[in-house]
């Protein structure tokens, strides 16, 4: 098989939240395989840094605001691609906001929360994957979560300050599997395809206690790093991937296949 059916050397890629947990290694890698990148959230000055720290190294890398929660916010950020750079080739979903700090947070918090994970993800698909659909061609990656597919696992923080989970995001992350279904059906006879890959847990220095449960818990032993995600974000947006579309793809080291 042709390496360059892996590459997305040429290929205009959108990122939402370019410099978190996620972002920043998923960053690194899609500019490492030859993207030309465009990275935006709220926080530009974060993402202009990210992308100064990736042109030094010779990558095509951008930095865009956007506020994920205000549809006018998307429509000029959409505007303003497609003026500088013409349609997209590839998007990725990765901007995610966390309001509610825990299951005895209020409505305002799950209203909040909705805003930007629920209808600022749909209203993503509905402006850009349009562009897409209409010029025949492109990828749309979501990055959801295990938590969308599965209850709390209540047991592994005990001893821990941890374990006080919110019920937003396992309700966003759950829909968002099926998000990415609906806009698969619509698009797929334009050519564009939707996919969604859950990953489990991210190592962030968590307590002991709770990462040798965790890793017990796993087929691999381990939790994920930056690099765990980009590989198959990377296969997504490339032409490998070209007749898969509507497929949730764990990226938990086997934690949900146990």
């Amino acid at each position: 098989m042709p390496a360059d059916l892996f590459s997305l050397r040429g290929k205009i890629i959108l990122l939402t939240g370019g410099a978190g947990l996620y972002g920043r290694g998923l960053t690194a890698m899609l500019a490492e395989a030859g993207a030309t990148l465009i990275l935006a959230a709220r926080d530009v000055s974060k993402l202009q840094a990210v992308a100064a720290e990736e042109m030094a190294k010779g990558h095509q890398v951008f930095a865009e605001q956007l506020d994920q929660g205000d549809e006018e916010s998307i429509l000029a950020l959409h505007e303003r691609v497609i003026s500088r750079f013409g349609p997209l080739d590839g998007l990725v979903n990765n901007a995610v906001l966390r309001p509610m700090k825990g299951a005895r947070g209020g409505a305002a918090q799950f209203a909040e929360s909705m805003r930007v994970n629920a209808t600022g993800v749909m209203l993503m698909h509905h402006v850009f994957g349009r562009t897409m659909a209409d010029t025949g061609r492109g990828s749309i990656v979501n990055i959801g979560s295990i938590q969308g597919m599965i209850g709390p696992s209540y047991e592994l923080y005990e001893g821990t300050s941890m374990g006080d989970m919110p019920p937003d995001y396992f309700f966003h992350k759950g829909g968002m599997v099926n998000l990415t279904r609906f806009y698969a059906a619509l698009y797929g006879p334009k050519s564009v395809r939707v996919n969604c890959l859950a990953p489990g847990g991210f190592f962030n220095r968590q307590p002991e206690s709770f990462l040798k449960r965790y890793c017990e818990n796993t087929m691999l032993g381990r939790m994920a790093d930056e690099s765990d995600l980009g590989g198959s974000v990377i296969f997504l947006l490339s032409d490998a991937s070209r007749y898969i579309t509507g497929v949730n793809l764990p990226i938990d080291g086997g934690y949900t296949a146990k």
